[in-house]
């Protein structure tokens, strides 16, 4: 028997080949597949289902892609708000067998309302099972969320509840494989560990310890979350099905430049490149923030040129791109020198450090603000006296009341994310921006400043 974890990074996405006996089963597949057939070639196993643990929200599901490559069947849970074009329907006590592997069906809604956990069972031993499959209803250090129906919170809730608490009931030695690890826009709190058991995270995972079911619910109640525009997108695509994705984007010749043609500019060099010199009007998403900001701030109507550092990077972009949906990449350009002897539209955006910005805190210039676009959380946990929150995904929007004309230094953890949301804003024809570049983290290590 063979387990294999495939991680997809940026996402913090887990999906799993399981194997026995010259058969085989994936468990939430990403939308590019190679990777599971490949371990199947190793194996010299047949793929003979797909296990979908619910509709995804923050990726395109490999599953009906997996279907017409290899013929298996798709399975997935009930109640669906729209049916799964794709997938057949499997309900609580089902069971299939994989070799010497068997899977029993749980329902586990919370998370949504189709969620299921598959239990796994080794054949050969017939005390107790040895993992479960949780999909998004209990992740290694926290529970999945359930904000998705904002008329049901309470309901939605205690559903998980009771869902945990048959998870909790299949045993202490019983493995954990969730759907996300830490990361993931689908929880909040998860261990940066992607191994554990059912009998630690009873003992450590701060949901599992709330006994009371009220409780829990005004908890879950309680929880801020943010919903990216594209998730609706995925919903959609999810209940639908999907095509195999694209082939990788070609390289453009660097006029392209000069005249992309309508596309956005998307710069995933990093922050320091973009930084040094950008086209002007360019987006800002370095490559290993991508998936988590790519679906908040690119139209979904456009297409997007790829500026990178090289092919290497342009074709792991677009792969990312292509997991949450954008399949529109018209191309790649490596990196802005091409602008620079051509004398075209190119700038620098200017980083600035503590002392620069505490001067500024302690007499503030003229009209100037403070942005911090850290998460909610993050902010009232901690911030800058007289700072101003709006989250990066939710720009420039979020700073209608800002005078585009005005100084703005934008702020978060450590300068990422400002710099994402200071493209942000100089694409909207913000004229001051820069960003301090260490931000919070800087700001706390030098202990002498004050933190509301």
């Amino acid at each position: 028997m063979r387990l294999e974890k495939i991680k997809t990074e940026g996402l913090a996405h887990l999906s799993y080949f399981l194997s026995a006996d010259g058969e085989a089963a994936v468990i939430d597949p990403r939308r590019d597949i190679d990777v599971y057939l490949e371990l199947a070639r190793e194996e010299g196993a047949v793929i003979k289902h797909v296990f979908e643990t619910h509709r995804n929200e923050d990726l395109l599901s490999g599953a009906p892609v997996l279907k017409e490559e290899t013929g298996a069947q798709v399975w997935h849970g009930p109640n669906p708000e729209k049916p799964v074009q794709y997938a057949a329907e499997t309900r609580e006590g089902d069971t299939f067998g994989i070799g010497g592997a068997l899977l029993k069906v749980l329902e586990t809604p919370g998370h949504t309302d189709d969620s299921l956990s598959y239990v796994l069972y080794d054949k050969s031993f017939e005390d107790g099972p040895v993992g479960v499959f949780t999909g998004d209803a209990l992740f290694i250090g926290d529970v999945g969320r359930t904000d998705f129906y904002p008329d049901r919170k309470r309901e939605v809730a205690g559903l998980l509840y009771d869902s945990l608490e048959k998870l909790t009931g299949l045993g202490d030695q019983c493995l954990v494989y969730p759907a996300h690890g830490a990361g993931s826009v689908c929880g909040s709190g998860m261990a940066d560990r992607e191994f554990s058991s059912i009998g630690h995270e009873k003992l450590n995972n701060p949901r599992l310890r709330i006994d009371d079911r009220e409780a829990f619910i005004d908890a879950k109640v309680a929880e801020n979350h943010y919903i990216p525009p594209y998730f609706k997108r995925m919903e959609q695509g999810n209940m639908e099905g999907t095509e195999a994705a694209p082939p990788a984007p070609m390289p453009c010749p660097p006029a392209k430049l000069l005249d992309p043609d309508g596309a956005v500019c998307l710069d995933v060099r990093g922050i320091f490149d973009f930084a040094g010199g950008h086209r002007t009007g360019a987006l800002c998403i370095p490559l290993d923030m991508l998936a988590a900001f790519a679906g908040w701030l690119l139209p979904a109507d456009k297409p997007v040129l790829l500026v990178t550092r090289d092919e290497d990077q342009a074709i792991e972009a677009a792969t990312t791109l292509q997991r949450i949906g954008f399949d529109n990449v018209s191309g790649f350009v490596g990196g802005v020198m091409p602008l620079a002897v051509k004398n075209g539209p190119l700038e620098a955006l200017e980083f600035v450090d503590t002392e620069t910005v505490a001067s500024r805190v302690d007499n503030p210039p003229a009209g100037w603000t403070l942005l911090d676009v850290r998460s909610l959380d993050e902010y009232e946990s901690g911030h800058i006296k007289n700072s101003m929150h709006a989250y990066a995904g939710k720009l420039p929007g979020a700073a209608s009341d800002l005078d585009p004309d005005k100084p703005v230094t934008v702020m978060c953890g450590s300068g990422a994310r400002a710099t994402i949301a200071a493209s942000q804003l100089m694409r909207s024809g913000f004229s001051q921006v820069d960003v301090y570049i260490g931000s919070m983290k800087a700001w706390t290590e030098a202990s002498m400043h004050t933190i509301h």
